[in-house]
């Protein structure tokens, strides 16, 4: 008796994802780890010199965290409310944070109690940085007015009232001390410079701003608000150079990697995207569970961490450099390698004895070699096959159809049965690598239900559905061989011109060459 051949399921290629050096660079983190906190994180910060520790502020609360600590090394928790905007100095000794009373507190990293407190705002703090000078504080609030303030004395420098709404975001330059950048929800970015009493440059935005970000250079300058990932030349006096929408929400935080070639946007789409500063296409992109509101990258690249709505603070770390694998033991050759040698080929009159090898069958196979069509049907259309490996159920379609039952296989359904078979077919009929077998499929359904129609409004729709599929593929096919049509006659049209512009070029050649010999 002959053995029985399994199914054969013919393999159809794969479009594969594209893999670029991002993609390897920026999948090379571990699994990320989850913090919960007391509410949303509004700003994640990291500390500039080692070992880089990052303030983290939810809630009434500044935490700190270590590099690899799952727990924070140390809390401030001196707000009556809110705090906003817990910020480094450069040299990493200092924290400065907002507050929703309307006051500024700066704090010592060593210490806990805040070491000076600046009051001014007359509504919530939501954005504090220090000037590069590291002597200066510059602040925007909900009073839309932006200030610069003296560390030493605690006192006020200078106060400007030219937004005209919330005043939310904001960062300072690191080549000139004297300059410092607040977004507004005015839809307006400006530029501020300590010497002088009012702004320097005004950029219209267009949507609420919600970050911005001065390129190390300080020539350029990244502003984030709706939809919209802005870039602008503050040399050229605020031209705008690119402007991105690649969030389908609005986009709520900005950074630079360690090289600057990099920028990272985060969205209340729960994306993460990350483009190229050359040519700001997208190069990679992060997938988060809600959405996001702040997002930094350590000094060094090595830890991405991002803060969302649901108060989850997410650390992902990069994979240590794979080192070369410790040399394992030898497996000992086999007693033929002794014998023979390990290069050693059978001859002519060898006899090999093969190890037989045990075929597994699945389950419709095992149902076809005992000859149950129906039940093989019924076992390529469950959920996991019929929904994620659709060529296995087409494959076992077209084995019943070569063997002579799929009619008997198709035929005896309830409603529920046949609803799904129709289902199946209308959703599949339209790809073009399923197309033969799925409408000699569809031809036996119709054949043997026809005389049921009307009798089920499920069956009825399924037939009107696959009646539709079937139509609008056929109009599309139609469009397609117009379009073709069209394509053959300019073809023709453009090869038949380049033939005649060819001969004339010949016959102008001999011409030229008959009066040259003329002339001689």
């Amino acid at each position: 008796m002959a053995t029985y051949k399994p199914v054969v399921v013919q393999a159809f290629p794969k479009l594969g994802e594209r893999i670029t050096q991002d993609t390897v660079y920026w999948r090379g983190y571990k699994t990320p780890v989850q913090i919960k906190e007391f509410g949303a994180v509004n700003k994640i910060d990291f500390s500039p010199v080692p070992p880089y520790n990052y303030a983290v502020t939810a809630s009434s609360r500044i935490h700190i965290y270590g590099r690899y600590s799952q727990e924070p090394i140390k809390t401030f928790s001196r707000f009556k409310d809110a705090a906003y905007c817990a910020t480094h100095r450069d040299d990493g000794n200092l924290l400065v944070a907002g507050s929703e009373e309307g006051s500024i507190r700066l704090f010592d990293i060593s210490g806990r109690a805040p070491l000076r407190q600046f009051d001014g705002h007359t509504k919530a703090v939501h954005v504090v940085g220090f000037l590069s000078d590291k002597y200066r504080i510059f602040s925007g609030g909900d009073d839309y007015s932006s200030n610069l303030w003296d560390i030493p004395s605690a006192t006020e420098i200078v106060s400007y009232s030219e937004h005209t709404d919330y005043v939310r975001c904001g960062c300072a330059s690191k080549v000139n001390a004297d300059v410092f950048i607040t977004g507004s929800y005015d839809h307006t970015v400006k530029l501020f410079d300590a010497r002088t009493k009012s702004s320097v440059m005004t950029i219209e935005h267009g949507q609420p701003v919600e970050n911005v970000l001065l390129f190390p250079s300080g020539g350029l300058l990244v502003s984030a608000g709706g939809r919209y990932v802005k870039v602008w030349d503050v040399l050229k006096g605020g031209q705008l150079l690119v402007s991105l929408k690649n969030h389908h929400k609005t986009v709520t935080c900005l950074c630079l990697n360690s090289s600057g070639q990099r920028l990272l946007s985060g969205s209340l789409d729960r994306h993460v995207k990350i483009y190229s500063t050359t040519s700001y296409k997208v190069v990679h992109s992060f997938n988060y569970a809600t959405s996001i509101l702040s997002l930094a990258l350590s000094p060094e690249d090595e830890t991405i961490v991002v803060g969302m709505t649901n108060g989850v603070l997410n650390i992902k770390h990069r994979k240590p450099e794979e080192r070369k694998e410790k040399s394992r033991k030898k497996r000992q050759p086999a007693y033929r390698t002794y014998v023979k040698g390990r290069t050693y080929m059978p001859k002519q009159e060898d006899f090999c004895v093969s190890k037989p090898v045990k075929r597994v069958l699945r389950k419709y196979d095992k149902l076809l070699k005992s000859f149950q069509s129906s039940k093989a049907l019924d076992a390529v259309l469950e959920p996991p096959i019929r929904l994620y490996t659709p060529e296995v159920t087409v494959a076992v379609m077209q084995e019943l159809h070569r063997r002579g039952t799929l009619r008997s296989a198709l035929a005896g359904r309830d409603e529920k049965q046949v609803n799904l078979l129709l289902t199946f077919v209308a959703r599949r009929v339209i790809e073009p690598r399923f197309t033969p077998v799925l409408v000699t499929v569809a031809d036996i359904i119709t054949d043997i239900y026809q005389p049921v129609v009307g009798q089920s409004a499920i069956v009825d729709r399924q037939f009107l559905k696959l009646q539709e599929a079937i139509g609008k593929e056929i109009d599309y096919q139609e469009e397609l061989l117009e379009v073709l049509g069209m394509m053959d006659t300019l073809f023709a049209t453009f090869t038949k011109k380049r033939a005649t512009y060819l001969e004339e070029n010949k016959s102008n050649g001999l011409t030229e060459t008959t009066e040259t010999n003329m002339n001689n």
